[in-house]
């Protein structure tokens, strides 16, 4: 079994810096993928940014240049920095990781973390 514990969600002003972090704690495959999505009431979940375990990240155009996704391996935790915030990436922000273990795949969602950013 493999959680997900997200934190460092609250209220920010417009402008403003927020840093989120997704543990992650059971038994974990090398192999994976980390990430960040988020969710607006009546709208779907979209990705925000993803971390390969070699490194590699992609990320949405809407937070490209003001978000940055981190890890640290060693402590198996996802980061994601979050500067000039706007009103808009207000959302509740979930953690997601996909494992790769041979043909195995598990995916593991966070309980997900709020981020109000006020006018």
């Amino acid at each position: 079994q493999v959680q997900l514990v997200e934190s460092g969600g609250g209220l920010v002003q417009d402008g403003g810096s927020l840093r989120l972090s997704c543990q992650a704690s059971g038994t974990l495959f090398d192999d994976n993928v980390l990430g960040w999505y988020r969710q607006v009431p009546g709208k779907q979940r979209e990705l925000v940014a993803t971390m390969t375990s070699a490194g590699r990240t992609n990320y949405a155009l809407s937070v490209k240049g003001r978000f940055t996704i981190s890890r640290d391996n060693s402590k198996f935790t996802v980061y994601l920095e979050m500067n000039s915030l706007k009103p808009e990436d207000t959302a509740v922000y979930y953690c997601k990781g996909n494992f790769y273990y041979g043909v195995r795949e598990l995916e593991v969602w966070g309980q997900g973390t709020l981020v109000t950013v006020s006018n």
